[in-house]
């Protein structure tokens, strides 16, 4: 067969539901657990023979998302896997790309916990490819997978620089440095509760624990969300100058994360967070929460739970070395210039990725040629 032809997704492949395997079963060793969002453990026998693909079933935001897997796995039962019924019409990562072009997401129901129904998948029609040109767009397409790993493993690999910098100068000290526990450099506030449907389009912005982790670096000038300009008094306020810590996260590594509030107003401050209102610089105050020195001291005040959380009376307890003002901004400053890189390469992967969704679309309804996309990459 040397053509496309008009199929549905059900002529080529089944969803198999995945098996019950709890948290407290899994003994966190051997084959990845899948989710309906990817990776959620490991456990040292799989129940599927790899490479695979993985198809979230149910759960808000995570029905419809595909994954890969290199190697043999266990899907759990919040998910599927997908079983080919002709490997001589198609590959299991072929499958892969034309499950994740088909936008499964966007099937999913909104009755009780969202869901993606298999049979809603198998009317979606595609066009198929004889194998070699299948072999040919998952190459293309790996091509701009590997460019986009090498990024993420520069910006990586340069953070942990940055990182083991900050923790050289900050040990080494030097000449009129002291050090103090943060009760003493600054005072503590916890910030005031709000949830998501609170947000609105302008107004009062707020910093949200969990935005910390992802929207936010070392420093902000500028909020993601906003509540109504009536909760001002309300709320709980980090004032222009101040650092806000996560006190929640779902990993030790995470909490304590900290942002320094750069803006030209007051902004709301969810209470899984502290503010932390000083004199210091306050780059430099949000770069010792990043340092392996805060890493260290932190692990003795987290509570190890399902959710990991450090209180504001051990928070007060962390040692911060304080060096002179000029040598403070001469450290952030340093650490600022290596981040200015890591978010250059990031930009270059994230704007690799949009690529991606293009070029995959692309190919797969046939408005790319072949030839001239294995020419760029």
């Amino acid at each position: 067969m040397s053509e496309w032809r008009q199929t549905t997704v059900g002529e080529l492949l089944t969803l198999e539901y995945g098996k019950p395997l709890p948290e407290n079963a899994r003994d966190g060793q051997g084959f990845p657990v899948y989710g309906s969002n990817g990776i959620v453990g490991y456990h040292s026998r799989a129940m599927v023979k790899g490479p695979g693909v993985i198809v979230g079933r149910k759960g808000t935001g995570s029905s419809g998302t595909v994954t890969f897997s290199e190697g043999d796995f266990s899907p759990i039962d919040t998910a599927f896997y997908v079983l080919i019924k002709d490997s001589a019409q198609i590959g299991m990562e072929f499958a892969y790309h034309l499950l994740v072009n088909a936008k499964l997401t966007e099937l999913a129901t909104q009755t009780g916990v969202p869901g993606l129904t298999r049979s809603r998948a198998y009317e979606i029609r595609v066009a198929l490819p004889p194998v070699p040109l299948q072999e040919r767009i998952v190459e293309i397409i790996g091509a701009v997978d590997d460019q986009i790993t090498a990024l993420e493993a520069e910006a990586d690999s340069l953070l942990r620089v940055r990182n083991a910098a900050l923790g050289h100068v900050l040990t080494r000290g030097g000449e009129g440095w002291s050090s103090a526990p943060l009760s003493n450099a600054g005072t503590l506030t916890r910030g005031r509760r709000f949830v998501k449907s609170d947000y609105v389009q302008s107004g009062l912005g707020c910093i949200h624990y969990g935005q910390i982790y992802t929207d936010y670096g070392a420093s902000a000038t500028h909020t993601v969300t906003y509540l109504p300009e009536s909760f001002r008094d309300s709320m709980r306020l980090a004032q222009p100058g101040d650092v806000v810590i996560a006190g929640t996260s779902e990993n030790v590594e995470d909490v304590g994360k900290a942002v320094a509030w750069l803006g030209d107003d007051d902004v709301a401050v969810h209470d899984d967070c502290f503010i932390f209102h000083h004199d210091l610089d306050p780059k430099f105050v949000s770069y010792f929460f990043a340092s392996p020195l805060f890493q260290h001291q932190k692990r003795r005040f987290t509570s190890e739970t399902k959710v990991v959380r450090i209180s504001a009376a051990n928070l007060n307890k962390i040692v911060m070395p304080v060096p002179p003002r000029d040598e403070q901004e001469r450290i952030s400053g340093m650490a600022d210039a290596m981040d200015v890189q890591v978010a250059a390469l990031r930009a270059e992967a994230a704007r690799l990725r949009q690529a991606r969704v293009a070029l995959l679309s692309g190919l797969l309804d046939r408005t790319i040629d072949i030839e001239s996309a294995e020419r760029k990459v």
